[in-house]
Protein backbone atom coordinates (compact mmCIF):
# COMPACT_ATOMS: atom_id res chain seq x y z
CA UNK A 1 0.00 0.00 0.00
CA UNK A 2 1.31 3.46 -0.91
CA UNK A 3 1.67 5.99 1.88
CA UNK A 4 0.30 8.84 -0.24
CA UNK A 5 -2.96 9.04 -2.16
CA UNK A 6 -2.96 11.64 -4.92
CA UNK A 7 -6.14 13.01 -6.47
CA UNK A 8 -6.67 15.62 -9.16
CA UNK A 9 -8.83 18.58 -8.18
CA UNK A 10 -8.48 20.16 -11.62
CA UNK A 11 -5.86 20.02 -14.36
CA UNK A 12 -3.35 22.10 -12.38
CA UNK A 13 -4.30 21.42 -8.74
CA UNK A 14 -3.76 18.20 -6.80
CA UNK A 15 -4.36 16.96 -3.27
CA UNK A 16 -1.80 14.60 -1.76
CA UNK A 17 -3.24 12.78 1.26
CA UNK A 18 -1.93 10.59 4.07
CA UNK A 19 -4.87 8.29 4.78
CA UNK A 20 -2.80 5.70 6.65
CA UNK A 21 -2.56 8.11 9.58
CA UNK A 22 -5.64 8.90 11.66
CA UNK A 23 -5.31 12.64 11.01
CA UNK A 24 -5.70 12.07 7.26
CA UNK A 25 -3.55 15.06 6.42
CA UNK A 26 -4.02 16.75 3.04
CA UNK A 27 -1.38 18.74 1.16
CA UNK A 28 -2.24 20.77 -1.93
CA UNK A 29 -0.08 21.25 -5.01
CA UNK A 30 -0.98 24.33 -7.05
CA UNK A 31 0.76 24.45 -10.42
CA UNK A 32 1.32 27.84 -12.01
CA UNK A 33 2.96 28.78 -15.29
CA UNK A 34 6.20 29.81 -13.55
CA UNK A 35 6.38 27.64 -10.43
CA UNK A 36 4.29 25.64 -7.98
CA UNK A 37 3.01 26.21 -4.47
CA UNK A 38 2.76 23.25 -2.12
CA UNK A 39 0.45 24.07 0.78
CA UNK A 40 1.71 21.93 3.69
CA UNK A 41 4.04 18.96 3.33
CA UNK A 42 2.49 16.39 5.67
CA UNK A 43 3.98 14.25 8.40
CA UNK A 44 7.34 13.57 6.81
CA UNK A 45 7.12 9.81 7.33
CA UNK A 46 7.57 9.21 3.58
CA UNK A 47 9.10 11.40 0.90
CA UNK A 48 6.44 13.74 -0.50
CA UNK A 49 8.99 15.17 -2.94
CA UNK A 50 8.83 11.95 -4.95
CA UNK A 51 5.06 12.28 -5.16
CA UNK A 52 5.24 15.92 -6.23
CA UNK A 53 7.91 15.11 -8.84
CA UNK A 54 5.48 12.76 -10.57
CA UNK A 55 3.09 15.69 -11.07
CA UNK A 56 5.41 18.52 -12.09
CA UNK A 57 9.00 19.32 -13.00
CA UNK A 58 8.61 23.00 -12.08
CA UNK A 59 10.20 24.65 -9.08
CA UNK A 60 8.16 24.10 -5.90
CA UNK A 61 7.78 26.55 -3.04
CA UNK A 62 6.32 25.07 0.15
CA UNK A 63 4.10 27.15 2.44
CA UNK A 64 2.86 25.80 5.75
CA UNK A 65 -0.57 26.71 7.04
CA UNK A 66 1.14 26.47 10.44
CA UNK A 67 4.19 24.98 12.12
CA UNK A 68 2.84 21.70 13.47
CA UNK A 69 4.59 18.39 12.76
CA UNK A 70 1.80 17.05 10.54
CA UNK A 71 2.08 20.07 8.24
CA UNK A 72 5.85 20.60 7.95
CA UNK A 73 7.23 17.06 8.03
CA UNK A 74 8.15 17.15 4.35
CA UNK A 75 9.69 20.62 4.44
CA UNK A 76 13.12 19.00 4.57
CA UNK A 77 12.69 18.26 0.85
CA UNK A 78 11.81 21.88 -0.05
CA UNK A 79 14.47 24.41 0.99
CA UNK A 80 12.41 27.17 -0.63
CA UNK A 81 9.68 27.39 2.01
CA UNK A 82 7.58 30.16 3.53
CA UNK A 83 6.25 30.57 7.08
CA UNK A 84 4.42 33.17 9.16
CA UNK A 85 6.46 35.43 11.42
CA UNK A 86 4.50 34.48 14.55
CA UNK A 87 5.85 30.92 14.49
CA UNK A 88 9.50 31.36 13.56
CA UNK A 89 10.57 30.33 17.07
CA UNK A 90 8.95 26.93 16.50
CA UNK A 91 11.34 26.41 13.61
CA UNK A 92 14.26 27.27 15.87
CA UNK A 93 14.06 24.91 18.83
CA UNK A 94 11.22 26.51 20.76
CA UNK A 95 8.22 24.34 19.89
CA UNK A 96 6.23 23.76 23.13
CA UNK A 97 6.20 19.92 22.92
CA UNK A 98 9.11 17.50 23.30
CA UNK A 99 10.22 15.29 20.42
CA UNK A 100 9.17 12.26 22.51
CA UNK A 101 5.60 13.57 22.73
CA UNK A 102 5.57 14.39 19.03
CA UNK A 103 6.76 10.89 18.13
CA UNK A 104 3.98 9.36 20.24
CA UNK A 105 1.41 11.44 18.37
CA UNK A 106 2.91 10.61 14.98
CA UNK A 107 2.69 6.86 15.51
CA UNK A 108 -0.69 6.93 17.30
CA UNK A 109 -3.41 5.15 15.25
CA UNK A 110 -1.07 4.97 12.29
CA UNK A 111 -0.25 2.19 9.86
CA UNK A 112 3.46 2.94 9.62
CA UNK A 113 5.44 1.71 6.62
CA UNK A 114 7.19 -1.62 7.12
CA UNK A 115 10.53 -1.27 8.95
CA UNK A 116 9.94 2.41 9.70
CA UNK A 117 11.72 3.41 12.93
CA UNK A 118 9.70 6.09 14.74
CA UNK A 119 12.77 6.92 16.85
CA UNK A 120 14.33 8.48 13.76
CA UNK A 121 11.45 10.95 13.37
CA UNK A 122 12.50 14.57 13.78
CA UNK A 123 10.51 17.79 14.08
CA UNK A 124 11.55 19.95 11.12
CA UNK A 125 13.68 22.98 11.89
CA UNK A 126 14.90 25.59 9.44
CA UNK A 127 14.95 29.17 8.23
CA UNK A 128 12.25 30.16 5.74
CA UNK A 129 13.16 31.73 2.43
CA UNK A 130 10.38 34.25 3.01
CA UNK A 131 8.33 35.32 6.02
CA UNK A 132 4.66 35.77 5.21
CA UNK A 133 2.22 38.29 6.63
CA UNK A 134 -1.49 38.91 6.29
CA UNK A 135 -2.34 40.33 2.88
CA UNK A 136 0.74 39.04 1.07
CA UNK A 137 0.32 37.63 -2.43
CA UNK A 138 2.09 34.59 -3.84
CA UNK A 139 2.23 34.78 -7.64
CA UNK A 140 3.07 31.43 -9.22
CA UNK A 141 2.34 32.50 -12.79
CA UNK A 142 -1.25 32.83 -13.93
CA UNK A 143 -2.41 32.15 -10.38
CA UNK A 144 -2.25 34.54 -7.43
CA UNK A 145 -2.70 33.15 -3.93
CA UNK A 146 -3.57 35.56 -1.10
CA UNK A 147 -2.22 34.98 2.39
CA UNK A 148 -4.69 35.35 5.26
CA UNK A 149 -3.40 35.37 8.81
CA UNK A 150 -6.01 33.33 10.69
CA UNK A 151 -4.80 32.66 14.26
CA UNK A 152 -6.73 30.58 16.74
CA UNK A 153 -5.54 27.02 16.21
CA UNK A 154 -2.00 28.40 16.34
CA UNK A 155 -0.51 31.92 16.55
CA UNK A 156 0.71 32.05 12.96
CA UNK A 157 -1.95 29.96 11.27
CA UNK A 158 -2.67 30.97 7.68
CA UNK A 159 -5.37 30.22 5.14
CA UNK A 160 -4.63 30.60 1.44
CA UNK A 161 -7.24 32.24 -0.79
CA UNK A 162 -7.31 31.92 -4.56
CA UNK A 163 -9.97 34.52 -5.26
CA UNK A 164 -10.13 34.01 -9.02
CA UNK A 165 -11.23 30.40 -8.55
CA UNK A 166 -13.14 30.94 -5.32
CA UNK A 167 -10.94 28.37 -3.56
CA UNK A 168 -9.99 28.63 0.11
CA UNK A 169 -7.38 26.35 1.64
CA UNK A 170 -8.30 26.33 5.32
CA UNK A 171 -5.57 24.35 7.06
CA UNK A 172 -6.66 23.43 10.58
CA UNK A 173 -9.06 26.35 10.96
CA UNK A 174 -11.93 24.53 9.24
CA UNK A 175 -12.45 20.80 8.70
CA UNK A 176 -15.10 18.20 9.50
CA UNK A 177 -14.10 16.62 12.80
CA UNK A 178 -13.11 18.00 16.19
CA UNK A 179 -11.48 21.40 15.89
CA UNK A 180 -8.68 21.82 18.42
CA UNK A 181 -8.48 25.02 20.43
CA UNK A 182 -7.48 23.75 23.87
CA UNK A 183 -3.66 23.77 23.73
CA UNK A 184 -2.00 26.69 25.58
CA UNK A 185 -0.77 27.95 22.18
CA UNK A 186 -4.34 28.19 20.86
CA UNK A 187 -6.64 31.19 21.26
CA UNK A 188 -10.42 30.58 21.12
CA UNK A 189 -11.26 34.29 20.83
CA UNK A 190 -8.83 34.71 17.93
CA UNK A 191 -10.34 31.58 16.36
CA UNK A 192 -13.73 33.30 16.23
CA UNK A 193 -12.25 36.42 14.62
CA UNK A 194 -10.55 34.25 12.00
CA UNK A 195 -13.82 32.49 11.22
CA UNK A 196 -15.47 35.89 10.76
CA UNK A 197 -12.67 36.89 8.42
CA UNK A 198 -12.94 33.90 6.10
CA UNK A 199 -16.75 33.82 6.22
CA UNK A 200 -16.72 37.26 4.58
CA UNK A 201 -14.93 35.82 1.54
CA UNK A 202 -17.94 33.75 0.41
CA UNK A 203 -15.65 31.00 -0.86
CA UNK A 204 -17.13 28.64 -3.44
CA UNK A 205 -14.87 25.71 -2.53
CA UNK A 206 -12.97 24.95 0.65
CA UNK A 207 -10.09 22.55 1.00
CA UNK A 208 -9.17 21.49 4.57
CA UNK A 209 -5.95 20.01 5.90
CA UNK A 210 -7.66 16.95 7.41
CA UNK A 211 -10.40 14.36 6.88
CA UNK A 212 -13.30 14.78 4.45
CA UNK A 213 -12.66 16.71 1.25
CA UNK A 214 -16.38 17.04 0.61
CA UNK A 215 -17.28 20.14 2.59
CA UNK A 216 -20.10 22.59 2.00
CA UNK A 217 -18.64 26.13 2.26
CA UNK A 218 -21.68 27.03 4.38
CA UNK A 219 -20.01 25.24 7.28
CA UNK A 220 -17.77 28.29 7.73
CA UNK A 221 -20.69 30.56 8.63
CA UNK A 222 -22.14 27.77 10.78
CA UNK A 223 -18.87 27.54 12.72
CA UNK A 224 -18.69 31.32 13.05
CA UNK A 225 -22.23 31.47 14.42
CA UNK A 226 -21.70 28.63 16.89
CA UNK A 227 -18.46 30.19 18.14
CA UNK A 228 -20.34 33.47 18.62
CA UNK A 229 -22.98 31.67 20.67
CA UNK A 230 -20.28 30.06 22.80
CA UNK A 231 -18.81 33.50 23.40
CA UNK A 232 -22.20 34.95 24.32
CA UNK A 233 -22.68 32.09 26.81
CA UNK A 234 -19.28 32.72 28.37
CA UNK A 235 -17.88 29.40 27.14
CA UNK A 236 -15.37 30.48 24.50
CA UNK A 237 -12.30 29.85 26.62
CA UNK A 238 -9.85 27.12 27.47
CA UNK A 239 -11.21 24.38 29.72
CA UNK A 240 -14.89 24.85 28.92
CA UNK A 241 -15.14 21.43 27.27
CA UNK A 242 -15.97 19.84 23.93
CA UNK A 243 -19.03 20.98 22.03
CA UNK A 244 -20.59 18.78 19.33
CA UNK A 245 -22.47 20.29 16.40
CA UNK A 246 -23.13 17.18 14.34
CA UNK A 247 -20.56 16.79 11.60
CA UNK A 248 -18.01 18.87 13.50
CA UNK A 249 -17.11 19.74 17.09
CA UNK A 250 -14.70 21.99 18.93
CA UNK A 251 -12.54 21.14 21.92
CA UNK A 252 -11.81 24.13 24.11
Amino acid sequence: MNWFTTEEIDNDTYVISEYRHWEETHCYLLIGSKRCLLIDTGLGICNIFDEVSRLTDKHVTAAATHIHWDHIGGHKYFPDFYAHGEELDWLDGKFPLTIETIREMVCDRCELPENYDINTYEFFQGKPAEILSDGDEIDIGGRVINVLHTPGHSPGHMCFWEKERGCLFTGDLVYLDTLLAYYPSTDPEAYLESLKKIAALNAEKIFPAHHSLNIDPAVITEMRDEFQKLKADGKLHHGSGTFDFGNWAVCL
